[in-house]
């Protein structure tokens, strides 16, 4: 006779392969197990996009209608197959996500309006189309190395149209001093690479800030972070080895506690302002990854006999 409250026969699975009889007799790690991800938690290892998609939608969900007019301006957001959900018939990815949030908070400080713009490190360019499809940019420059250098002009030339992508100069890092000629800029930005480069060479480019540029946008982490259980350490030993050595913060923080992130913002501010001249007049937290800060720098008028 069959009980009045039978399992499914999924559930009866379930019973047979992870949540067993044994389960209740170790509760040590249970929660981050396979008895869980089959109770509560869908298995992180096992189930990255669909993680990913939550965060994408819930974070697009908080866009106020500012948000959501600079997104619809950038257009061709969809080059390149972009994992993305839909909000109200809106597209939406996370690298467009924050290009739009990046972009709110930079233009609280800064008038883009006639602006001049240099990118350093541009990955394959969706701050520079962001910028290009929300405001009448005069020109936009990209240093980078070549290979990457290679795949932003490509991806912009396929996203914007030919007025905006004319505004677009591509200099590679070998070329560097002789490209920029006389040319000053009203906003410096990087995002996520001065991290990832060699300390001398963040001094270089921040002493190229101080003297030709007028703002700086900077997101990056605020430290390096050790835990192992967030990927696994899935590139080796040898690439962490390599992480851990650049940029100019390279103390270990933990990213998963705001008190240690917050401890860590005075000397993230020190490191990434360009010179004595220079002022941060607006930072915080730079959503949605816990350990991002952001920051606008702008640099003061020289004083009469300085």
């Amino acid at each position: 006779m069959k009980s009045t409250y039978q399992a499914s026969a999924q559930w009866e699975h379930i019973s047979r392969r992870w949540v067993t009889e044994d389960v209740p007799k170790n509760l040590a790690h249970f929660k981050s197990g396979s008895p869980n991800h089959k109770i509560a938690l869908w298995n992180p290892a096992a189930n990255g996009i669909r993680y990913l998609k939550t965060l994408i939608y819930n974070l697009a969900s908080g866009l106020g209608p500012d948000g959501w007019s600079r997104l619809r301006r950038i257009r061709n957001r969809e080059i390149g197959d972009p994992f993305s959900v839909t909000i109200d018939g809106e597209s939406v990815c996370l690298d467009y996500l924050q290009a739009v949030l990046e972009l709110e908070f930079i233009e609280e400080e800064i008038d883009l309006a006639g602006a001049r713009v240099l990118e350093i490190g541009a990955g394959y360019g969706r701050t520079c189309h962001a910028m290009l499809g929300n405001h009448d940019l005069v020109s936009y420059h990209i240093i980078d190395l070549p290979n990457t250098l290679g795949l932003s002009r490509t991806y912009l030339r396929a996203a914007l149209d030919d007025e905006q992508f004319a505004k677009v100069t591509f200099i590679t890092v070998d070329e560097l001093d002789d490209a920029l000629g006389p040319h000053r800029f009203d906003l410096a930005i990087n995002i996520n690479s001065l991290t990832e480069m060699p300390l001398d060479t963040v001094r270089n480019y921040l002493a190229l800030i101080d003297g030709r540029c007028a703002a700086f946008y900077v997101k990056n982490p605020v430290g390096k972070y050790m835990d192992k259980s967030l990927d696994g350490h899935a590139q080796g030993d040898e690439a962490v080895r390599m992480a851990m050595e650049t940029g100019p913060l390279r103390q270990v923080v933990d990213i998963d506690d705001s008190r240690a992130v917050e401890a860590a913002v005075p000397a993230f501010l020190a490191a990434y302002r360009p010179g004595d001249r220079w002022t941060c007049v607006a930072d915080g937290w730079a959503v949605p990854w816990t350990f991002f800060w952001q920051a606008v720098y702008k640099r003061l008028p020289a004083t009469s006999g300085s």
